[in-house]
């Protein structure tokens, strides 16, 4: 689940009608807030848009095969529903043994059969299939108990995607007529919590009687969704709400100076970017010389600090690769590589590239003024202060910015179409840099001005990115890999198909006043976020303070 900062603002901006009061905290109980608004009772696990997708209360009953640690991708996954998998040498193959003695909240027991089922499903039903659209072949179980999945192409770079598939009961869904838009009133899932109630503001998880595991300490957990971020915040800073995923701009007063002891944040970020993406159609966006001057400009420092409140994690590689979830991944000659500010670097490239700067405006090759429209939507109030200070930065070399604002729709739909010249978004993220390089220059994946892209908002088109990023992609072994890895930080390095801004946050607000157990910089075993599946590996870890 790609899911940031960003977007859980516009979700609470989007929410309308529902009590900005806190859930009461009884002993024993885990309070989880998000800023979504009124809910729907609607429990299907496969639908991020689900009241149990969009507070997460899904991985607390649906378990998948492995977790994954984005914040540490090069980690070897934990084991979970699956004790082994084993990849064929192309990846197009992987055997899962998978654990026994495991039932589901039903007493019935789980079977190879039903892992098998997990995977058809998203074949037969591609709008569930939210797991970046894997291409799933065939999923059988086979007579000694395993499960076999096969790919029509390699999946190194969405193994750990594959692995951490959640599972589901076929017992249960193979009877359903229309699995998306089932909204599974009764789950019935293998990990340790039931549905208790649901209300259009408050849904309570609890604990099963048994479990294949020791049991988790925490015997309920409390999931209120909150109209806005202001109700969130408060809901925190009174402890109303023990865990978040919450933008909070002074968050050092308005949370952890209320309890200083035991209010902590931690923003891990895993191997994806927020930055400004530029329309390379439009000229003189199209001249590389002109991105990297601008990216020279721009100051990092102030856009941690000021636009983004330290949350974001501050980016300093000129890669674009976020430190340190990339760091086993950079190639040795951009080891060093770190963004600086750098003004009159920047004119001497404008200048090479036949720009002038006359006075105090910058002119292109043709003789006309540089000028660039900045959009974003008007409610994302952390990206439009770090478009104001890009906007300061560029008038350093001449470019004139003017900073516009539209309704989250109308953004998202000029972005995805093209009808934009710099705006701020966020890339993907996954397991190793691939997916933030692809969602950032896939000439296969350009779209005509006008059509929706789905990737490459941009449309950047460079053969060589191209070409390595399927060299990557099908790469037969680790040499390979690293070779086209190399091209593609080249490329970012000294093209800038899009600027860096920030590294993308995977981070979470939590107390410990009651539970202790939390990841944490020092203890780093999964990202922190009560909507990401390690939530139920955070769970699992959690014991009441002081026992």
């Amino acid at each position: 689940m790609r899911r940031t900062v960003i977007v859980a603002l516009a979700l609470a901006l989007a929410a309308t009608g529902c009590s900005s009061g806190g859930a009461t905290k009884a002993a024993g109980v885990l309070t989880v807030g998000m800023p979504n608004g009124p809910l729907t009772e609607n429990h299907n696990p496969f639908l991020p848009t689900s009241a149990a997708g969009s507070l997460g209360y899904r991985y607390q009953i649906y378990e998948p095969l492995a977790f994954v640690n984005n914040t540490r991708p090069a980690q070897d996954p934990v084991p979970w529903l699956a004790t082994k998998w084993d990849w064929t040498p192309d990846y197009k193959k992987v055997t899962f043994t998978i654990r026994e003695n495991v039932k589901w909240s039903d007493g019935k027991p789980l079977t190879a059969a039903d892992v098998a089922f997990s995977y058809e499903i998203l074949k037969k039903w591609p709008a569930l299939n939210n797991r970046d659209s894997l291409k799933v072949e065939t999923a059988t179980a086979t007579p000694d108990g395993k499960v076999e999945v096969a790919f029509a192409s390699p999946q190194f770079v969405n193994r750990n995607k594959v692995i951490s598939a959640m599972v589901i009961p076929q017992h249960v869904w193979s009877t359903i007529p229309d699995p998306t838009t089932y909204t599974n009133p009764k789950p019935v899932g293998t990990g340790p919590y039931e549905l208790k109630s649901f209300t259009s503001q408050t849904v309570t998880i609890a604990r099963r009687a048994e479990y294949w595991q020791e049991l988790p300490k925490v015997p309920e957990i409390q999931y209120t969704s909150y109209n806005d971020n202001t109700a969130q915040t408060t809901a925190l800073a009174s402890g109303a709400t023990q865990w978040s995923y919450v933008f909070i701009p002074d968050y050092q007063k308005l949370y952890v100076d209320k309890d200083p002891a035991n209010h902590k944040l931690w923003f891990p970020a895993g191997l994806g970017i927020h930055g400004l993406w530029l329309n390379t159609t439009v000229a003189p966006f199209d001249n590389a010389a002109l991105r990297s001057a601008m990216s020279d400009v721009i100051d990092r420092e102030a856009i941690f600090v000021k636009g983004e409140a330290r949350l974001f994690p501050k980016l300093e590689s000129k890669t674009g690769m976020p430190l340190p979830a990339g760091d086993s991944f950079l190639a040795p000659e951009y080891k060093d590589a770190k963004f600086k500010i750098d003004v009159d670097g920047a004119k001497q490239k404008l200048t090479a590239a036949g720009f002038k700067l006359e006075g105090d405006v910058l002119k292109a090759p043709g003789g006309k003024p540089v000028t660039i429209e900045l959009t974003n939507p008007s409610g994302w109030s952390d990206y439009l202060t770090v478009l104001d200070i890009i906007k300061g930065d560029l008038k350093k070399i001449g470019i004139e910015a003017t900073v516009r604002t539209q309704t989250a729709d109308s953004w998202t739909t000029d972005f995805a179409n093209g009808s934009f010249q710099g705006s701020l978004r966020w890339t993907n993220t996954g397991a190793t840099p691939y997916e933030m390089y692809q969602n950032i220059m896939d000439g296969a994946e350009i779209k005509p001005m006008g059509q929706t892209a789905a990737v490459n908002f941009g449309r950047y088109n460079n053969p060589e990115a191209t070409a390595a990023l399927a060299e990557y992609a099908n790469a037969p072994d680790d040499a390979a890999r690293a070779k086209a890895l190399a091209v593609l930080q080249k490329i970012m390095v000294e093209q800038v198909p899009m600027i860096p801004t920030s590294a993308g946050p995977i981070g979470a607000e939590y107390s410990t006043k009651n539970w202790v157990g939390w990841p944490t910089e020092e203890d780093p075993y999964g990202p922190p976020q009560a909507t990401l599946p390690n939530a139920l590996q955070i769970v699992m870890k959690l014991k009441p303070a002081g026992s």
